[in-house]
């Protein structure tokens, strides 16, 4: 068994990704972003080509079923910008759906999410690479339960790592006592995201010591509040031992975050927020954090 990233164009060694965004969008539609959709695939494809610019390798879009992925586009963006792109399968809140596609899947999902792993999404034959799930404000509703539970059934089938929108970075550890403690998923096969939203040092260390992965993503308009905490989290982790276990994203969420509709993007993931850090952990863990964590992190032994 050969541990590999399952990319668009197929699965590749851990090493070849390179420079990667941990967590990002190149496609993303929601009813709760009107008229903030990302679907202009010459869009996507001029990020891709501004982040490579700036020595990316690697995107790993976390845009989960149903909100706009657009599998079938992205084997072509990769080829032609020659950056890495992972997607995904997995379902987000239940906010951001009508209550007739959540319907459709019910006793179904795990299965959903393994066929969109194994054989491919929809007609498009792109496999994803990771399943991502969602939870709520402090508290796992009964929706966030369902698609975990699904999400560790595909995992066990699969062994592909599970990636979790933390709303506003909180409940760290309440999904980690579900996936985890009650599901048995392996701590180091869940991403944890928007830890950066809620700068709290000492959850940040319990998720840490439990050996799961805590991606600090952003920046994110609707959250700038606390993005400029980030080194502080970040070196916070770093000088308590957890520096192998941090990955980076620039989560872009709509059309006005892209670079090049006059937002930061994916670029200034490596133009700004990489040399910030450096200031604060140094430029040897940065590059870890950007290349050696990934490539463990989205490597799977796939089964």
């Amino acid at each position: 068994m050969v541990s590999a990233v399952r990319t668009v164009l197929g699965d590749v060694p851990g090493g070849e990704l390179g420079v990667c965004d941990a967590h990002d969008h190149l496609f993303f539609a929601s009813p709760r972003l009107p008229g903030e959709e990302l679907r202009d695939a010459a869009a996507a494809r001029a990020e891709l080509a501004a982040f490579r610019e700036q020595g990316g390798g690697t995107v790993v879009q976390w845009t989960p079923y149903g909100l706009g992925r657009r599998a079938a586009d992205l084997p072509a963006l990769s080829r032609e910008t020659g950056v890495h792109v992972v997607a995904a399968t997995g379902l987000h809140q239940d906010v951001h759906y009508d209550q007739d596609t959540l319907a459709a899947l019910r006793g179904r999902a795990a299965d959903v999410f393994v066929a969109e792993l194994t054989r491919g999404i929809g007609t498009s034959g792109v496999r994803a690479g990771l399943i991502k799930v969602a939870g709520g404000f402090h508290a796992l509703d009964a929706h966030a339960r369902w698609t975990m539970s699904a999400a560790a059934e595909a995992h066990h089938a699969t062994g592909a790592p599970i990636a979790v929108h933390l709303e506003l970075g909180t409940g760290a550890l309440d999904v980690l006592e579900l996936l985890c403690g009650g599901a048995g998923v392996p701590p180091d096969r869940v991403i944890l995201g928007h830890l950066n939203r809620s700068p709290d040092p000492v959850t940040h260390r319990q998720a840490a010591g439990s050996g799961c992965w805590l991606a600090f993503d952003g920046p994110s308009r609707g959250n700038h509040a606390t993005d400029w905490r980030m080194p502080d989290a970040v070196r916070d982790l770093a000088e308590a031992g957890f520096g192998d276990r941090l990955l980076l994203g620039g989560d872009t969420t709509t059309a006005s975050a892209r670079s090049v509709d006059g937002g930061p993007g994916m670029p200034y993931l490596l133009r700004r927020v990489a040399p910030r850090l450096a200031l604060a952990v140094g430029d040897e863990l940065v590059r870890r954090v950007l290349t050696e964590n990934p490539a463990r992190a989205f490597a799977v032994d796939w089964h």
